[in-house]
């Protein structure tokens, strides 16, 4: 396994990351404790999930996946070697997130009461990277907006400066050593960065976005903070829900499948994307590899990506996507992947 530093911080995190928002729903706890158990056997040493957590998000659910990790952790008593990594859910309407129907905004108020519930749940004192899920601002997430720039609705919104506020008196109590962002765009990046300068408050050290062959737009204004900002991408999506493994194509709904049981595949459904998928998939077959090895080590391959965030919801696939780690992307390989990327660019933003 390979390791990177998390920003300019000294937390060294491994280049796959595991993903977990299918604990509790498509996994019960004995799988998701066999899964983390092989991870950290391969090396993984970074966790990630969400208060939100299981998806979909139901009140049901709600909290399962961090508790599923904090019985773990209490079991096997490492803490100290895991890298743990969870999210303060962003303005919505899923009011059972919050004591006595508050909503979910990104004041001070919604941000401690979300971190002491991850810290109960998680059965620990403190997380080493929290993240903001979504912005307060409105913008089109998830895909919503494809490439079009649309006018965000006005609305309330709770500045940067008070959020920013908020999770610096969290950094100086110990209770978070670092925060990072999740589908953000430039411009909030940039602003996060410069309120953090400003007023000497800690600085963002990751940023969670959807990565993939078939959503590349990371790299048109994001990546290069990387560089002059030392903020990595934490991709996650790598696999496109599961459609780069060609098991969507032609409409196909396998039993169990995310989006056979739940419909949320939307974002990879949009024309000109089964066509980049083939594409993919037969440079795949011609260069010995499966869909999956090409998808996810490219993603891992990247300058600019601090680590992978793999899910799975079976051990095979697991120890398949784990093994993408081996895989080098050399230059003949990458030339050909942005060979159909200039044919297929971004068909699913």
């Amino acid at each position: 396994m390979e390791y990177r530093h998390l920003g300019d911080t000294d937390i060294r995190v491994s280049a796959i990351c595991l993903g977990s928002m299918t604990w509790g729903e498509q996994n019960n706890e004995v799988e998701a404790h066999e899964q983390l158990d092989y991870a950290i056997s391969r090396g993984i040493n970074f966790i990630d999930t969400a208060e939100i957590y299981s998806i979909p998000p139901r009140a049901e659910t709600q909290g399962a996946t961090e508790r599923i990790i904090g019985s773990w952790l209490e079991k096997r008593k490492n803490r100290e070697k895991i890298i743990i990594a969870t999210k303060v859910s962003g303005r919505g309407d899923a009011i059972w997130l919050r004591s006595g129907g508050l909503p979910t905004v990104l004041d001070e108020k919604n941000i401690n009461f979300a971190l002491d519930g991850s810290l109960k749940r998680l059965k620990t004192d403190y997380i080493d990277l929290y993240q903001l899920h979504w912005p307060d601002r409105s913008l089109p997430l998830w895909g919503a907006g494809g490439t079009t720039y649309r006018q965000p609705t006005q609305r309330a919104e709770i500045p940067i400066e008070e959020t920013l506020a908020a999770l610096t008196k969290l950094v100086r109590a110990g209770k978070v050593r670092s925060i990072g962002l999740s589908n953000e765009t430039p411009w909030g990046l940039a602003r996060f960065l410069k309120v953090a300068d400003s007023n000497l408050a800690p600085r963002v050290v990751s940023i969670q976005n959807a990565y993939n062959l078939l959503n590349r737009t990371f790299e048109v204004g994001l990546a290069e903070f990387f560089q002059r900002e030392k903020v990595g991408l934490l991709a996650y999506s790598p696999l496109a829900q599961g459609y780069l493994t060609g098991k969507y194509l032609g409409g196909a709904r396998p039993p169990g499948a995310r989006t056979t049981l739940f419909e949320r595949g939307q974002r990879y459904e949009k024309p000109g994307v089964e066509e980049a998928i083939i594409a993919y998939i037969k440079l795949a077959k011609e260069l010995d590899l499966t869909p999956t090895q090409l998808a996810l080590a490219f993603v891992t391959s990247r300058a600019f990506v601090t680590s992978n965030i793999i899910g799975a919801t079976t051990m095979d696939q697991l120890k398949s996507n784990i093994d993408s780690i081996a895989i080098s992307i050399t230059a003949e390989i990458e030339h050909r992947i942005n060979a159909i990327h200039q044919l297929h660019s971004n068909p699913a933003p």
